[in-house]
């Protein structure tokens, strides 16, 4: 089983920034690929960035240019760098990790949310 501590969320001003933490932990023989997911009221949860072991990133287009994804594979931690926040960005924000068993077996897991509101 693995476990996700979500952490980084909360009340800004548009214009503003927030960067939100999902760190890993249990039983992990590797991370394939590190995500965050957002869902508004009244709305479909949506991709919102990705990233692999490598590095390689991809993010949706509202957030291009705004929003950086990272990861410390060292701390199986990844990070959502967001700026220039605009109040179509308030959601709840979810990291979601595929883990790889010793197996190689690939398992799904979702954190609980962080909240984010953005708003004079």
């Amino acid at each position: 089983q693995v476990q996700l501590a979500e952490s980084g969320g909360g009340l800004v001003q548009p214009g503003g920034f927030l960067r939100l933490s999902c760190a890993a932990s249990g039983n992990i023989f590797s991370i394939y690929t590190m995500n965050w997911y957002r869902q508004a009221p009244g709305k479909q949860r949506e991709l919102v960035a990705g990233i692999t072991t490598g590095g390689g990133t991809n993010y949706a287009d509202s957030v291009k240019g705004r929003f950086t994804i990272s990861r410390d594979n060292a701390k199986n931690t990844v990070y959502l760098q967001m700026n220039s926040l605009k109040p179509e960005d308030t959601a709840v924000y979810y990291c979601f990790v595929v883990v790889t068993s010793a197996g190689g077996i690939r398992y799904r897991y979702w954190g609980q949310g962080t909240q984010v509101t953005v708003s004079p």
